[in-house]
This record gives structure tokens, C-alpha cells and sequence, in this order.
């Protein structure tokens, strides 16, 4: 998602490798949705956790029917 430009930090569009800090916001454009989360913490170890631990969902847009954001220029959005 990150390389096909679908995949925002802080309104700036995220390369794969980026690095997110506590207070962030992440946004995910889906084909019909689009995900704003709130990072809440930074996992300190590898461990496997669920991510409802450290994100929370601030809003979720669900798109028209006739809205695709996976033919759209994803930098017009």
C-alpha cells in the first residue's frame, strides 16, 4: 500500500520503511474506505501483539459507490 502511495503519516505520503512515533496519525485508503488511526504507543519489543493495543481508529470515511480509490491518481487525493 505504501508504494502505490495509499498509505499517509500525518497527511505526508509513507515510504515502506517509515518510521512512526507516538501521536501520529495513519491514514489508509482503502478501495471504498478510507482509515484515519491514532498511534497511541510504539511496541518495545517484537513480541507479537494485537494492534488494537497501540492504535485506535479516529475516523472511517466509507466511499460512494462510484468512488474507486484504486483508479485514481493516489497524490489528486
Amino acid at each position: 500500500m505504501c508504494e502505490a502511495g495509499r498509505v499517509l503519516v500525518n497527511g505526508h505520503e509513507a515510504k515502506p520503511a517509515k518510521e512512526v512515533r507516538e501521536g501520529d496519525v495513519i491514514t489508509l485508503k482503502f478501495s471504498t474506505r478510507i482509515v484515519d488511526l491514532d498511534v497511541l504507543e510504539i511496541p518495545t519489543s517484537s513480541k507479537k501483539a494485537s494492534s488494537d493495543e497501540f492504535t485506535t481508529v479516529k475516523s472511517e470515511t466509507r466511499l460512494p459507490g462510484d468512488k474507486d480509490l484504486w483508479s485514481e491518481n493516489p497524490s489528486s487525493s
